[in-house]
């Protein structure tokens, strides 16, 4: 008896492993097409969200992030940085400037990033054969610009559930604004993600002991 791609899995979705004449397609397509607005990608943040309405509740969130300008910021978000990661959603980033020009109900929808920078929660993934030390550099410089930024999430696929499709409305994600928020659960999260990509978050935490903490403006979206 046959299988059907809606009793098969492939990548922790849903479906057939690709077929022959789909791999050929893909392989010339990507030899000849334009994919601007993915090579435009300029940064991959690594950190966790937590759902709004369920504050316990957290997930890894892998960043890919585009500059529209010096006030804007775009990130496609993934479940981890592999070639197979299912893309589970997307967050806008925007300067303290713009976000003060937000009505109160909209400001409600938005979340900082300073508990996320100075925790050390939130990694700029080194990539292969880059020395640490340069790295790091690089990073904390990339924190500084973050810091201040103010963030706008929504994920389309819970997988953290086990969901195998995007399945629901999208949910409003916001961000961790103190130590232990998050329970065990995140605990051991984060130190399995420090681990797996070979980082110390309370080291990184100590050298962005010296990123100035802006002002958080009331009304954003939080946990706290």
């Amino acid at each position: 008896m046959s299988t059907t791609s809606a009793e098969l899995e492939t990548n922790g979705a849903t479906g057939a492993p690709l077929a022959t004449k789909s791999k050929v397609l893909e392989t010339g397509a990507s030899m000849v097409q334009n994919f601007a607005p993915i090579s435009a990608v300029c940064a991959h943040l690594n950190a966790f969200h937590v759902y709004a309405d369920e504050p316990g509740r957290c997930v890894e969130a892998n960043h890919y992030c585009t500059h529209l300008n010096e006030d804007v910021r775009q990130c496609l978000i993934y479940d981890t940085p592999a070639s197979n990661a299912r893309l589970i959603g997307v967050e806008y980033m925007i300067s303290p400037a713009l976000y003060r020009t937000l009505d109160p109900s909209e400001r409600k929808l938005w979340h900082s990033h300073v508990y996320e920078v100075k925790s050390g929660m939130l990694i700029m993934p080194s990539p292969a054969g880059m020395p640490n030390a340069a790295w790091e550099v690089a990073e904390t410089k990339e924190m500084e610009d973050v810091v201040g930024l103010y963030g706008k999430t929504y994920h389309f696929w819970q997988v953290d559930r086990g969901d195998k499709l995007p399945l629901g409305e999208p949910v409003l994600m916001g961000s961790l604004t103190e130590d232990g928020q998050g329970g065990e659960g995140l605990k051991e999260m984060w130190r399995e993600r420090d681990e797996r990509f070979g980082v110390s978050s309370e080291g990184k935490k100590g050298k962005r002991e010296g990123i100035e903490v802006p002002e958080v403006h009331e009304g954003e979206c939080g946990t706290g």
